[in-house]
């Protein structure tokens, strides 16, 4: 499940990474609520019905700025309404959890992946980045297929 940042602010942090980063695709790029991994292609309905019942927070604002990492991973930081984001991953973890779908339990770091092999240039640009603010107005259910992402559903986090 992910909150994909809208195109433009997803143009404008590409813009400002060195050319020669070695970067995930771009058109992966999102903020994860919670990773699932493998799930067979008969389950994802049921994943998706527990999806349609997650009570929701409301729509909010997050913006992408500053830096951070995981060992060799880079990332861009998430700012804005993180309280109404971390309701939202909680609302969405513990009603997979409540079903049989574990996920991951280190503690919710949001951010958005940019290189799993981050360097010292594209940690300074992520550093110095400040996006603009973005409405989330929906969150997804992905499935990675051939090295791309699918966003398979997707619902409304409210009005």
């Amino acid at each position: 499940m992910a909150v994909f940042p809208p195109p433009d602010e997803i143009r404008s942090l590409r813009r400002v990474l060195p050319d020669s980063a070695p970067l995930t695709q771009v058109d992966k790029w999102h903020v994860t609520l919670v990773f699932l991994g493998e799930i067979p292609d008969e389950r994802v309905e049921q994943v998706a019905e527990i999806l349609r019942t997650v009570p929701v927070p409301g729509r909010f604002a997050l913006r992408l700025g500053g830096s951070g990492q995981f060992g060799a991973v880079a990332w861009a930081a998430v700012d804005g309404d993180l309280e109404k984001l971390g309701e939202l991953r909680a609302a969405v973890k513990d009603a997979l959890d409540a079903r049989g779908f574990r996920s991951d339990e280190r503690p919710f770091t949001p951010h958005l992946t940019v290189s799993y092999r981050g360097d010292e240039a594209t940690r300074r640009a992520l550093t110095g980045y400040a996006g603009s603010s973005w409405t989330v107005s929906e969150f997804a259910l992905v499935r990675s297929h051939d090295g791309s992402y699918e966003q398979v559903y997707s619902w409304p986090t409210g009005a």
